[in-house]
């Protein structure tokens, strides 16, 4: 059995090197690119309430670190600080960054999204670390012997997906460069058991 300290352990050390590769790449950026919005974000009207399941991200990485099979818990921690180094490197020699909406108004939607505003980098936006490390952490707590589970973690990643446009903190191009992302990362690093370890099974 893997203890709630190892878990703990993996997960400063993998969440942990993607807030550095964030922090230096906001510290360090230069003048981005701006993104232009294509027909699926105009899809997407921007809407301050989304930042509410925008936000279910911060309860989803340490659920894939404490709930995700123990075979897969390397994997997860490796494939962020993989996801970590090539995000940095992006966001280092080609900073992006897009048209945000005005945030005006009153409303606690609007009170957090300012915040989340201010806390934010407006130039780390390709690729979408938010949209690579939802992958990455779904993909680690799927488990064929609890089908609905995996469907409901599979509908969650969606709906999270759908309310990083939503919000305006990514557009499409910049949030699904992140997510095929994660998914390549995920299938090389959470493919199989490592050898010699059990796979689960089947459970009801």
């Amino acid at each position: 059995m893997t203890s709630v300290t190892d878990r703990l352990r993996c997960m400063l050390l993998g969440w942990g090197s993607v807030g550095l590769a964030y922090s230096i790449g906001a510290a360090l950026h230069r003048p981005g690119r701006v993104l232009v919005e294509s027909a699926l974000d105009r899809a997407l009207p921007f809407t301050p309430h989304a930042v509410w399941l925008y936000l279910s991200f911060f309860v989803l990485i340490p659920l894939a670190y404490l709930a995700c099979l123990p075979q897969r818990l390397k994997g997860l921690m490796h494939g962020m600080q993989a996801i970590a180094l090539l995000c940095g490197a992006c966001f280092l020699l080609w900073p992006t960054t897009l048209n945000y909406p005005a945030l005006v108004g009153d409303g606690t939607s609007l009170a957090l999204l300012r915040w989340l505003a201010a806390a934010d980098s407006s130039h780390n936006c390709l690729p979408s670390l938010h949209g690579a490390l939802s992958v990455l952490a779904v993909m680690a707590l799927l488990d064929r012997g609890r089908p609905l589970r995996s469907a409901l973690l599979l509908a969650w990643g969606l709906m999270l997906a759908t309310s990083i446009v939503m919000a305006r903190r990514h557009l499409a191009v910049d949030l699904g460069t992140g997510m095929a992302l994660g998914a390549v990362v995920g299938l090389a690093l959470m493919r199989r058991p490592p050898h010699g370890m059990p796979v689960t099974e089947a459970r009801a």
